[in-house]
């Protein structure tokens, strides 16, 4: 049995949203009242981070495996899927499975050439060792708008304007996390494994023209490339997780994506 910590709110078709590395469920709450209002929400932690007990090896493919066994327990057949860098990749490669009703992914993973990924790789661990060293004076660097801009530039497009509870929760969030360090060494191998079933429903690509983890340039151009009937999207202003930097543009994506299907 696979158990993930959830938060699940509202009615209608089943929608879920599935964060990246070192991130939390909490980081889709800008949109969630919004999504909520027309279905039934379920954002996971997965497993190894934040409220979730980690599994043996993990991989972004057992996580992916892991997600949809709680899915199946759940008795969620074929919701619709969104997901965020890490989680992007994983939704799409269960939409290309076919099972999904629609896929939305934000600045997914998977698109990058090597030394794209590898600057990946190295900057979010590095930035986790430096969160880690700086964690006694969390509170101090991150309630100045020059030090989230100053530590965060990664995640979001507009860091001087987060909050201060949520550039800690988000610096928590990835230091405390015991799937963080061999989700992020799998990125090695994380790939798009097939198109398959991505053909047949709706799906978009989303990503933030401030994103500079995953570069915006040239990953969202690659995933034109690999996508091209997919639906590709600019969130002019927002970062990598472009949830506060812009919820109301995230969630229109989403329901744009979502309503050619009722």
């Amino acid at each position: 049995m696979t158990t993930l910590n959830h938060h699940r709110v509202g009615a209608g078709e089943p929608l879920v949203l599935v964060h990246g590395v070192g991130s939390r469920w909490q980081v889709w709450e800008p949109i969630i009242d919004t999504l909520a209002k027309s279905f039934d929400v379920i954002a996971v932690d997965l497993p190894g981070f934040a409220g979730s007990a980690p599994i043996a090896h993990t991989t972004v493919d057992t996580l992916t495996e892991a997600l949809l066994d709680f899915l199946t327990e759940q008795g969620i057949e074929r919701p619709h899927l969104a997901g965020n860098s890490m989680g992007g990749l994983i939704a799409l490669n269960l939409g290309a499975r076919g099972l999904a009703r629609s896929v939305t992914a934000y600045s997914p993973i998977g698109f990058w050439n090597t030394p794209g990924r590898v600057w990946c790789q190295q900057s979010l661990g590095k930035s986790r060792q430096l969160a880690r060293a700086l964690r006694p004076i969390w509170s101090a660097v991150l309630g100045t708008a020059a030090g989230r801009t100053a530590f965060l530039s990664l995640v979001f497009g507009k860091p001087w304007a987060i909050d201060t509870q949520v550039a800690i929760d988000t610096a928590r969030g990835a230091v405390d996390a015991p799937g963080f360090e061999p989700a992020l060494a799998s990125f090695t191998d994380a790939k798009l494994h097939e198109i398959g079933a991505l053909t047949d429903i709706p799906v978009t690509i989303a990503w933030g023209n401030r994103d500079i983890l995953l570069t915006y340039a040239t990953q969202s151009t690659r995933a034109r490339t690999v996508l091209p009937n997919a639906r590709h999207i600019t969130l002019h202003g927002s970062g990598h997780t472009p949830f506060f930097d812009d919820p109301a543009g995230c969630a229109k994506v989403l329901l744009d994506t979502i309503s050619p299907h009722p």
